[in-house]
């Protein structure tokens, strides 16, 4: 029986952070035992907004190994980078041809990255949704893991397979692109702010307070969790939409520990900060030491990282190029 194939990617700018790990990364390592997977860094993404070359190659590589010392296994999952496979580019051209314009000017995170620019907004900002759908769709992906911020993207990437290629170029029995499903990320995986616990933690937040990178030292983290935001009141508890801070701390504490919510709760309900933030710190630091140790023999020696980017790519290009073909031959393009 065919597994169902599951897509997804990290963009390689800044360091992985906490939710990038217990939000995304992993998930894909449950998923790489019974789905047919496929992550990739997604390095074009990065150049959206200014960048330094020499940085983007170094956190390119950063972040592929950071996947491997996660947990994901090259020998379930394909991974590779995103720039190596140059359907994704052309792919994205065909349906920028497609695609109107007004789908992308209302797309949120472009509102407010735009916003934040200025003068300087590229039309790269603009498009990389359909970039985005271009990744998604070139691999025939059965399931996308999205969490909130992402479902817009995933919206427009369905409806450019169906309504702009399918019913144009192909028809219900023989469609030409596959529309592919949200794998809606399980309950609790959404990692906030630690200087706000209404935002969601992010790399791009200028404050290296706000997260929890994967390859802070143990005394970063430590300092780091002193000095998270925090509310005045004893005891803790989570889903109290008052309490967000509260609420953050000890569900990044339940995904930590592995134990279950009543558990956490039975044991921190009383606790102060002052007693509840080190056990925290000593739960992250045990949590990322075998990744952190993982992560620096990966990259000690990067020939075994490349051998295996390079696999992926091999892969990656395989089933790419038939789907490009495809949609090639059915826009009216010449065959080479």
């Amino acid at each position: 029986m065919t597994k169902p194939r599951v897509l997804s990617g990290v963009q390689p700018t800044g360091s992985l952070h906490l939710g990038n790990w217990l939000g995304a990364i992993r998930n894909w390592v449950d998923l790489q035992n019974s789905h047919d997977t496929f992550f990739c860094v997604v390095d074009l993404h990065a150049i959206t907004v200014p960048h330094d070359p020499k940085k983007l190659a170094a956190d390119t590589l950063n972040t592929a190994a950071l996947y491997l010392a996660c947990g994901i296994d090259p020998s379930k999952a394909t991974v590779f980078v995103q720039s190596q496979v140059a359907a994704h580019s052309e792919l994205c051209w065909l349906l920028n041809c497609l695609t109107p314009l007004n789908w992308l000017e209302r797309m949120i995170q472009f509102k407010e990255k735009a916003i934040k620019q200025g003068d300087n907004v590229s039309v790269g900002l603009l498009d990389y949704p359909v970039l985005m759908a271009a990744d998604i769709l070139l691999y025939d992906a059965d399931l996308v893991p999205v969490g909130e911020d992402q479902k817009q993207h995933l919206e427009l990437a369905r409806d450019i397979a169906q309504q702009r290629v399918n019913s144009r170029f192909g028809s219900e029995e023989q469609p030409i692109l596959k529309v592919p499903k949200p794998l809606i990320l399980k309950e609790g995986a959404r990692v906030m702010s630690l200087t706000d616990g209404t935002a969601k933690m992010s790399k791009s937040d200028p404050n290296e307070g706000s997260r929890i990178n994967l390859l802070d030292p143990p005394e970063v983290i430590i300092k780091k969790i002193k000095r998270a935001k925090t509310d005045p009141q004893i005891g803790l508890e989570i889903n109290n939409p008052d309490r967000p801070e509260a609420s953050n701390l000890l569900g990044i504490y339940t995904l930590i520990s592995g134990l279950e919510k009543q558990a956490v709760l039975d044991e921190c309900a009383s606790m102060g900060w002052g007693k509840f933030k080190p056990l925290l710190a000593d739960a992250l630091v045990e949590a990322l030491r075998p990744v952190q140790n993982n992560y620096h023999s990966i990259i000690a020696d990067a020939t075994e990282l490349n051998i295996i980017l390079e696999q992926g790519r091999q892969k990656a290009t395989e089933v790419a190029t038939k789907t490009i073909s495809g949609l090639r031959e059915a826009m009216g393009f010449l065959a080479y």
